[in-house]
């Protein structure tokens, strides 16, 4: 299994962190809290991705 930080998903999406903490905080990035950090497994990423797809 890959997990990612919210630092790598922001980079690779040239987003904030901030704004890659209110999707998780929001319940729309699956998110695994270790310490005072999140991590982003790979999976997840990529479903929360297909998802994003189909928003309008």
């Amino acid at each position: 299994m890959k997990y990612y930080t919210v630092r790598e998903i922001a980079d690779m999406l040239k987003l904030t962190e901030r704004g890659i903490q209110k999707w998780i905080r929001d319940g729309e990035i699956v998110a695994y809290k270790m310490g005072r950090e999140y991590r982003i497994e790979e999976k997840d990423f990529q479903v929360f991705m297909e998802n994003r797809k189909n928003v309008k």
